[in-house]
This record gives C-alpha cells, structure tokens and sequence, in this order.
C-alpha cells in the first residue's frame, strides 16, 4: 500500500474569498456568541454560562459559598472553553457592586474595589448567587425556554434565561464586537418597570411619556447626569448618543443643606474644603485622585492647594483650596475639564433580537421586544403546566378507579400472572395507569387518600381552566404580566436599600466661565525688564520710579503694574509679538531670568514694547518706513513660545511704535526724522490682524520718528525739556491736519527735538 501524497490534500482556492470566507464565519461567532448581550435576558454567553453552572452546583443565596476556582473550573471544563482568567474576570464584575448595578454573583474575599485594585487569584475568593440572579433564572425548570447541547454535547445549557428580572436595561452592557459594538448604561429597575407597564396598557405611547417615567441611567457608583432631558431623550429614542457624567460633591458634615449638596464644608476663619462623594461610573477613584494631584504639580490647578483620600466603605475626596477666596463653583469646573471628574458615556444600544440578529433599538423598540419575549415566555410556561397537569390528572383517574373497586384491583394483581393487562382491558386503563395502580405503596390504601384524590383532581381542573383561558386570552396574558411586574417592582422599589436611585439627574447649569487664567489667583505684580531682556515680577505694586537692581552693564527697559492674571504683550522691533502670562515671570528677589530662556526671539531682534493686554484694547502700530495700522490686543496675543508676526517689514525696516489708543482719541498725530509733522482722523487708520498697514506719512529722506493719537478738541501735548517734568499743549492744531499719507509740515514751536511726543 502505497502512502497518499500530503499535497493530495490541498485546495486550491483564490486567497482573497478564503479569506473573506474564515473572516465572516469568525465576525458571526464573535458577533452573535461573544460580544453582543441578549435582548431577552441582556446577558452574554460567557455570563450565562457563569450563573448556570452556579446554578448546578447549588449555589443560592441561602447556601454557602464555594470556592471561585470550584466555578471557574466547571465552567470552562462543561460549558465555556475558553480561558480561566477571561472567565473569571466575567465572574469578578458580576460581583462588583460598583461596576454592576444590580450584582448577580455575591463575592466573599477580594473581589477588587473602587481605587482599580484587582481582585484576588480565583483559589482565595468564594462566591454564591445573589436573589437577583435566581430571578433571572426563575422558570428553567418549566419549560419556558429551550435547551441546547454544549459544546461537547455531553451537558445541556439553556438558550436564555426566562426570569421577568428586566436585567439588559437594569444592568447593561458593553461589548466589542467585529465592525459593531454596544454600550448600554444600568436603569433603575422600578422605573423600567413604571415605563413596561405603561407600555403594556397603551402601545401606542409617545417616546416623551416613556422618558418621564424612565428619566435617564441610574449608574453603579451614582454620580451627577449633567445633560439636557432633551440630549438624554434623543439618545434614548435613537439607540445612540452621548451623556455626560460627573463625580457628585456632598459634604455630610456640612451643617447648611445647601453647602451639604454643593459639597462644601466650612472650616474656622472662613476657610473652607470640598468634598467628593462619588466618582464617575467605570473611573477608578485612584486614578482620580492621580489625576488631581497630577494637575497640582503642573500648576494646571493653581488655587487647589491639596488633594486627600479619606475615604472608608464611603467614598471621601476631600479638596483643599489655595485660599478662602478661590470660588467653589470655578474650582468645580477646573477638575471637570482636567481630570475625570467628568467623562462622556457614549450610549449604543445595540443588542441580539430574538433571531440574534444585532439591531441598534431605541428605549421603544426595545421595551417592545422585551415584553414580546416575556409574554412568549408565559405562554410556554403555561403550555407546560397544562401538560404536566394533564399527566397528572391521567394517573388521577386512574388511582381513583382503583379506589372504587379496590377489591376486584386486589384480587386480580394476587391471582393473576399479567395482572397490568387484566386490569386495562377490564377497567379501561391506559399503559401509565395501570403502572402507576401496580407501583402505589400499600401506604396509599387509606380512606383519607381517596378524598385527597378527588381534592387533587378538582383543583388540577380549575387551574387547567384557568391556565386555557389564559392561553386563550392575549388580555388576560398582559393582565398577568402587569401584576408580575408590579409584585417585582415592590421588591425593588425606590425605597428600598438596593432599589434607591443613585445618579442625580441634574439639566446643566450655566457653566462657570473656565479657562487657564481663571485658576490663577489675581494679585499685584510689578513687571521689571532690563535692556538686555531680564524679566521679573516684584509682588505688589511698587513706585516706578524706585531704583531697581540690575546686572552689571545693563540697565531699565520697561517698568510697569500688572495683575498676575494679565498677559503680557512684547513687541519686537521684527514686527513679531510674544506673550507671557504676569504670573510666570521669575520673583524679583534676583535679577529675574533672560526673556530667551522663554520665548524664541531672534537673536538681533530688539524688544521695543511692553504692554498689558486689556479686552478691547487698541494699539497704534508703526513702522520707520512710515506706515502702520490699528490693532486689537486680543488679535495679537500668541499662542506659542514662537510669537507671532502681526507686522510685515521688508529690508532693514523695523517696528518703532507701539501706543495704546485711548477710546476718547479721534486723531493720530506722526513726526519724521526730517521734523515733519502730520496730523489726520483716526478714522483714516484701519485695524488689521496682520500685515505692512497703510501709508501713514510721506518722506524723501529718512523715516518714521514717533506717532500718537490725541483728541483734537483737547490739543497736542508734549514734555517740555529739562527735569521740570512739565508738558505743553498746543491747542491750535488745524493747521497740520491733512489726509494720511502726506508730507506734512515743521511742527510748532517749542516741540522736542529728539522728535518724540512723549
């Protein structure tokens, strides 16, 4: 016998539909038999699996408990074969009261915590189920749902679960699957069935009604929904959409209720301290508390002093601020932008229909679906009643047949050699009863069980009335259904421990202005630079004329008062702007640092200006080639460390005026080097972001000298030579007004002869 050739075996086949075709086959599986939940019982295979084989092996509520690995083992060993560490991570979060709305595994050891510790290795916990999970399992024993063969086919697994326990919407679900995925939050489960039971009676009812009764989320660790009813009711009526969740601030120990809800408590000398009382749903409380002082350290944070950890079974982060004057609400929003305290749940509701095909359902469809299923469920419950009832009433009659000829049963089962065949043919008796006649115990012969009998069979035929009208009836089977639910309801009721709405509700205040400059705290500061481009910042405001200590060889540039909340504008003689914040600039104790160390100025660029930026400020910019324009504050202040070029300068030309222009100024006066001077309407000059500007004065030789802006109506000043500190004010100025862009003519007598207004 000759051995076959192995490449005998192979197929040839185009690669791309191989592929295309072991892709889909693996997309499917994952899709329909990994990922995605059950609308019917929003459980996915492997936690199903889970709370079966608890099942099995005895596990309730009432019981003990078994070790994790004991479940583990089964699981993946009858039903699940895949890994223990994936299986048991599934297990964990069953039993995590803080991840799980409503847990259906009840854990005793370590089953992780709130601060994203992990749980113990599976040979040191133990676990049973809790009352939730048997309801959702309540029924498997009645024929309500089918059975399927496991992997193996050597056990039997149930499809769903048939429990009335609304568990998709109560606990919900996330799952990655291949090209789809799902992400649905936990609801309250009295409130799902407030919206069920509306739905049963009117079918035709408005998405709005459904949201009023079944407002948004009730998450796991509570926390603030801080959306709109209307952003929350269309992600609800889509099946998509994103809701915003924040971290809650409740100070128990506060002694006024409205510093209690807003998380403040009052310390002596009015100072005071924030209180965090719940993080948001799937943060991990010590990662929050990272982040905090995280910020802290990079000065994002400013005017939060400090960040603890108090906490015990209770959540307790308690917040230090920089002083008694930091406002709370402005604190609130800085850790809402920069940390965790605020995070987005994008809502996707996608679910396996009852053909497990994946659909994206709104809250509507859903419920539908839902109560479509349960009803199936009760019909099938019924169904199997009604035939366990009809077996039963079968052996019935039977016994009570030989309890009305009791002797001739007797005598024929001592004298006859096929006593089962004599008894059917003379009494009527079918193969069950007549076996079931041979089997009773001599026990069973009694007067009493005789009337037990005929007690037995009127009752199993009135509840087999009832059970056909029920089947019969569409209204009854809503009837029923309705008062299901509503007996679920009062164990799960809002004022129940387990059943309390957790997550604040809240539509989104008018949000506190946030930005960097808001978390610094506004103090006075004296800004100093050197000619050689040293910056540092004195606290307070200190006399401007007092004699500053500088390096050897260098001397004053700019001096002037700011606010540790201002910008502050410099302008080089390139035309480019650099902006600084007055709150970091080196303390004043040493000669401060080189400007270059924080910003890239050109090595020959000169800083010509220092100006604090002011809302709605205008600035008067002007080159020596004699044009210029207008500018906003708010336009030129940079963004980087680079600067930012607002004035456009060809060859040699350089920026020699930048002057702040009053609101009251309706003129713009300019001098050349050649002692020209021109004045025009301020109207004449535009504003631009960026550019060379217009013609502002006409030269043959020489440039631009100096430029202002005045009102006509009160003249042009200028200082008077020597220390007298004095200025003149020439008031008969119509005789130099011309349009921009002339020649001009010599300016009157007494102007200064460096050719400078100031």
């Amino acid at each position: 016998m000759t051995e076959s050739d192995p490449f005998d075996a192979i197929v040839d086949a185009p690669f791309d539909s191989a592929l295309s075709e072991r892709y889909l086959v693996y997309a499917l599986s994952t899709i329909t038999a990994r990922s995605l939940p059950d609308l019917r019982d929003g459980l996915k295979p492997v936690h199903r699996r889970l709370l079966w084989a608890m099942r099995q092996l005895r596990l309730n509520p009432e019981g003990a408990f078994k070790k994790s690995a004991r479940v583990v083992g089964d699981v993946i060993g009858k039903y699940h074969p895949h890994g223990d560490a994936s299986v048991y991570d599934a297990m964990v979060r069953l039993a995590q009261d803080f991840a799980l709305r409503y847990p259906l595994v009840e854990g005793q050891g370590n089953f992780g915590n709130i601060d994203g510790d992990n749980a113990a290795a599976y040979r040191y916990t133990e676990a049973r189920l809790t009352k939730t999970a048997m309801r959702l399992m309540a029924g498997l024993d009645e024929g309500t749902v089918e059975f399927i063969p496991t992997y193996n086919g050597e056990e039997q697994e149930p499809e769903i679960f048939p429990g009335l326990f609304p568990n998709l919407l109560a606990n919900g679900a996330s799952g990655i699957a291949v090209g789809m995925a799902t992400n649905i939050p936990s609801h309250n489960v009295a409130e799902v069935i407030d919206a069920t039971l509306e739905l049963i009676d009117n079918p035709h009812v408005e998405h709005a009604r459904l949201m009023e009764l079944m407002p948004g989320p009730d998450l796991a660790t509570g926390g603030v929904l801080a959306e709109s009813a209307e952003t929350i009711s269309h992600a609800y009526e889509t099946g998509r959409g994103s809701l915003r969740v924040r971290g809650r601030f409740y100070a128990a120990e506060a002694e006024r209720s409205e510093d209690r809800d807003a998380g403040i408590e009052r310390l002596g000398g009015g100072q005071y301290q924030l209180v965090i009382s719940e993080v948001p749903y799937q943060v991990a409380k010590g990662k929050l508390i990272e982040q905090i002082a995280q910020a802290i350290a990079d000065r994002k944070l400013p005017i939060l002093e400090d960040v603890r950890d108090e906490s015990d079974e209770q959540v307790r982060i308690v917040l230090v601020p920089k002083s008694r004057n930091v406002d709370p609400e402005l604190l609130k929003e800085g850790l809402y932008k920069l940390t965790d305290l605020e995070t987005r749940f994008g809502v996707n509701m996608n679910v396996l229909d009852a053909t497990r095909t994946p659909m994206v359902m709104g809250l509507k469809e859903l419920l539908e679906n839902w109560v479509r299923s349960q009803i199936e469920i009760l019909q099938r419950r019924s169904q199997h009643r009604l035939d366990q009832i009809a077996a039963r009433l079968e052996l019935v009659d039977g016994y009570i047949i030989a309890f009305l000829n009791l002797d001739r049963v007797i005598e024929i089962i001592r004298y006859e050699d096929e006593p089962k065949a004599v008894m059917m043919a003379e009494f009527k008796l079918t193969d069950r009863q007549a076996e079931a006649i041979l089997n009773m115990r001599l026990r069973s012969l009694r007067k009493l069980e005789e009337m037990q009998l005929r007690q037995e069979k009127d009752d199993l035929l009135a509840e087999q009335d009832e059970l056909e009208k029920l089947l019969g009836s569409p209204a009854r089977q809503r009837t029923r259904l309705k008062r299901d639910l509503k007996a679920l309801q009062k164990e799960y009721g809002l004022d129940t421990a387990l059943g309390a709405r957790r997550t604040l509700i809240a539509q989104p205040e008018a949000a506190t202005e946030f930005s960097m400059d808001a978390m610094i705290e506004k103090e006075p500061v004296t800004v100093i630079l050197s000619q050689k481009g040293w910056i540092r910042g004195a606290k307070g405001h200190l006399p401007l004329d007092q004699d500053f200590k500088y390096k050897e060889g260098d001397g004053p540039a700019f001096v002037l008062h700011a606010q540790t909340t201002d910008k502050l504008l410099l302008a080089a003689d390139n035309g480019r702007f650099y902006t600084i914040g007055a709150d970091k600039l080196p303390g004043a104790r040493g000669f401060g640092e080189p400007l270059r160390n924080t910003l890239d100025i050109e090595a020959k660029a000169q800083i010509v200006a220092l100006v604090v930026h002011h809302e709605g400020q205008r600035l008067l910019l002007a080159a020596d080639t004699g044009k210029g324009f207008g500018a906003k504050t708010e336009d030129i202040l940079a963004e980087t460390r680079k600067g930012k070029q607002v004035v456009n300068l060809k060859g040699d030309a350089k920026l020699v005026v930048i002057r702040p222009i009053d609101k009251a100024h309706d003129h713009v006066a300019v001098v050349g080097d050649n002692r020209k001077l021109v004045v025009f309407n301020l109207e004449e000059l535009p504003d631009l972001a960026r550019g060379q500007g217009v013609m502002l004065q006409r030269y043959r030789d020489g440039g631009l000298s100096d430029a202002t802006t005045f009102t006509l109506d009160e003249g042009l000043s200028w200082p008077m030579g020597g220390d007298t500190g004095r200025t003149r004010t020439e008031t008969d100025i119509w005789q130099w007004k011309v349009a921009r862009g002339a020649a001009g003519r010599l300016p009157p007598q007494g102007f200064p002869r460096d050719n400078r207004f100031d």
